[in-house]
């Protein structure tokens, strides 16, 4: 099933997105998130009517660094024994087709492709085991970064964090049953420039959330990006980004003028 955030008259609805043409609106009784929740209110929005949002409203995201073996060979890294953990405020979300901008003190701004694991269930101290319980299920991201800005040792916060560096979308896939075999590709203008699988993954999902549960609380629509494969690269004013990642779906964001 596939969740979605969409405008309507001004007005920000959920829905389940039924088809490509149909979303069907629903409400949620409750702050946690599980397929089997979401009640039917009967109206229906054909999707040309309506501007798909961020599928959902995250308190924050927490990112992983070098989480694929084919990136830290690309950036010359050692595989990290440890997860390595950043955050993006909730400043930096915005959904399918959103402007990314591109910040006038910066003079290289990257994509990341990434696939994004949405908590749908108040989550701490969580068990590896159990971990993917908490999962309400996963969506597309793109870890924009001012590389610039990101120091080689030190924190990558800043260069991660600026508005609409965190684009997320189109939808919030929950029927995946593991995360950790999915295709992700990324497309700069079309052309293939990412292209990795989910299997690449230094930890699993269920190791992130067990390790970053360890530490904070996660809460409902709480995001988990699980880092990018090899094959990063610039993005100009006027480009197109896509990441594809299998079963999921397909989040295109351009980019705007610098300013």
């Amino acid at each position: 099933m596939k969740f979605v955030r969409f405008s309507f008259e001004d007005r920000a609805l959920d829905g389940l997105l039924e088809n490509a043409e149909q979303i069907t609106e629903i409400t949620w009784p409750g702050e946690q998130r599980k397929a089997d929740l979401a009640k039917k209110t009967g109206k229906s929005f054909k999707v040309e009517d309506v501007t798909l949002l961020a599928p959902c409203l995250p308190t924050k995201i927490i990112c992983l660094g070098l989480n694929y073996r084919s990136h830290a060979e690309e950036m010359k890294f050692e595989l990290p024994k440890k997860p390595i953990i950043f955050m993006k405020p909730s400043t930096s979300v915005i959904g399918p087709h959103q402007l990314i901008c591109y910040p006038s003190q910066s003079r290289r701004v990257d994509y990341e492709s990434e696939l994004a694991v949405v908590i749908g269930l108040k989550a701490y101290r969580v068990d590896h085991l159990q971990a993917l319980d908490y999962v309400f299920g996963y969506s597309c991201a793109n870890d924009v970064t001012a590389r610039d800005q990101q120091p080689a040792a030190g924190q990558w916060t800043y260069a991660k964090s600026f508005d609409t560096f965190c684009p997320l979308g189109p939808a919030i896939e929950t029927a995946i049953v593991n995360p950790d075999n999915l295709q992700i590709k990324g497309f700069l203008n079309k052309e293939l420039v990412q292209e990795g699988s989910t299997a690449d993954h230094i930890f699993t999902v269920a190791e992130i959330i067990e390790f970053v549960s360890g530490c904070m609380t996660l809460l409902p629509g709480d995001v988990i990006i699980t880092g990018t494969p090899a094959g990063i690269g610039p993005l100009q004013p006027g480009d197109t980004f896509a990441v594809n990642i299998e079963k999921i779906g397909t989040l295109i964001n351009s980019v705007g003028e610098k300013g």
